[in-house]
């Protein structure tokens, strides 16, 4: 699997049968080969996850599917050609929270976020593939102790149901905006309580420190091997799937 990291949320991943794009709402996407099929998803409408100028992607891969959260409206104003609406339309499937979707490339469930939309579990011929959106355990200094309550349970209980599943790759937020007491609350849980080979830590607003900070951290040294360190937009991570190793 190819790995490149666009920038905040946004990765692709490339198999030898498909490719899937995550969450772009800028960056440079890289050129996949147009003989596999594209995937593109949107775990939520939020303007960081977000970006109509996707469906810009018709016109360069035919073969394109587009896995939007089902809180995203697509507009005709989204487009300037007179039939690209409804050209878009037929590339279009909308998914819910708690849903599940099975299509001859690859099965997929969603989980509800605790802030807006869907997070993401992709299985691929034995691969598992999970990306957060934005299902984060979502703590700020000025919340109330109900509030702090019923986000950290609403939070355990989505990951939890992922208990005993193995996944390979995880896109995870990391967002130093949390503060220091609560920045990796989210990120920590989910390594504890799933069997996940590789982390990828996004949504990071460029603060490219915070992963280094969080790796040389108490708390991730039962994982710390397995998160993957982002120094740059565009870099890319190869993984032997024989190995289940990262190659340079």
């Amino acid at each position: 699997m190819l790995i490149t990291y666009i920038h905040h949320s946004c990765f692709s991943v490339e198999t030898e049968q498909s490719v899937f794009l995550f969450d772009y709402y800028k960056g440079n996407i890289p050129t996949f080969p147009k003989e596999k099929h594209l995937f593109v998803f949107s775990s939520h409408s939020h303007q960081d996850h977000f970006n109509h100028d996707i469906f810009k992607l018709l016109n360069d891969y035919p073969q394109i599917t587009y896995i939007l959260s089902k809180d995203i409206h697509v507009r005709k104003s989204f487009f300037t050609e007179p039939d690209g609406f409804e050209n878009a339309k037929k590339h279009i499937i909308t998914i819910g929270k708690n849903d599940s979707l099975s299509l001859p490339a690859f099965t997929l469930e969603t989980f509800r976020s605790t802030d807006k939309g869907v997070a993401l579990l992709i299985t691929e011929k034995g691969r598992t593939l999970y990306h957060a959106g934005d299902l984060n355990w979502w703590l700020w200094n000025e919340d109330t102790a109900e509030e702090q309550q019923k986000m950290t349970k609403n939070f355990k209980d989505e990951i939890l149901k992922l208990g005993g599943r193995k996944i390979d790759l995880a896109f995870l937020v990391l967002d130093p905006r949390q503060e220091e007491e609560f920045y990796s609350l989210g990120f920590d849980f989910f390594m504890r309580n799933t069997d996940t080979a590789h982390a990828f830590p996004m949504h990071f607003w460029r603060d490219y420190n915070v992963i280094g900070k969080f790796k040389a951290s108490e708390e991730a040294i039962p994982y710390r091997d397995k998160i993957m360190e982002i120094t740059d937009e565009g870099q890319t991570f190869l993984i032997d799937d024989e190995s289940e190793r990262i190659l340079p």
